[in-house]
């Protein structure tokens, strides 16, 4: 009961106190609002007022990311994203899903971590238990199951490496 008011608070918070804010300003206090209800977030990032993220307190956010707009933090596990990452607009990151083999349809997660200096493009979404090592990018729209090692570009929908970065 405790954890599903604690989400209930949260989200009442959210949406009167962070998603009303402009986009172009006060994203120190959305920072801030997310530090007040668990997460750690570093100096300098920016948090778009229309991010959704479901539990802040499974959030650490490095310094100088930028968390754009529409970005979707389902934190049922931990998101750990390094310092000065970028997760662009109407990414999914995704700690949870459903074991289908499951005759009750458990509920299963697993964290996520990004690495230092990583992008993860628009559209773009990662699954549970997926490391982005240093360096790499994830294009836009694609679906990443697996751990993408450091400086390697990954695209597509099942993401496959289609360059190095330098």
């Amino acid at each position: 009961m405790r954890g599903k008011l604690k989400r209930l608070l949260w989200e009442i918070a959210w949406s009167v106190a962070g998603r009303i804010t402009p986009r172009w300003c006060l994203n120190g206090w959305r920072c801030t609002l997310m530090r007040m209800f668990g997460a750690r977030v570093g100096r300098g990032c920016i948090m778009r007022n229309t991010v959704s993220c479901w539990r802040p307190d499974n959030v650490m956010l490095g310094d100088n990311c930028w968390i754009d707009s529409d970005v979707r933090l389902y934190s049922a596990d931990k998101i750990k994203i390094g310092s000065n990452c970028v997760v662009s607009a109407q990414a999914f990151l995704c700690t949870a899903s459903h074991d289908i083999r499951s005759e009750t349809f458990e509920l299963v997660t697993a964290p996520i971590t990004l690495e230092d200096c990583v992008w993860v493009a628009s559209n773009a979404i990662v699954l549970p238990g997926v490391t982005l090592h240093e360096g790499c990018v994830v294009g836009a729209g694609a679906v990443v199951s697996h751990d993408v090692p450091a400086w390697t570009v990954v695209g597509g929908n099942p993401a496959r490496e289609i360059g190095k970065r330098e």
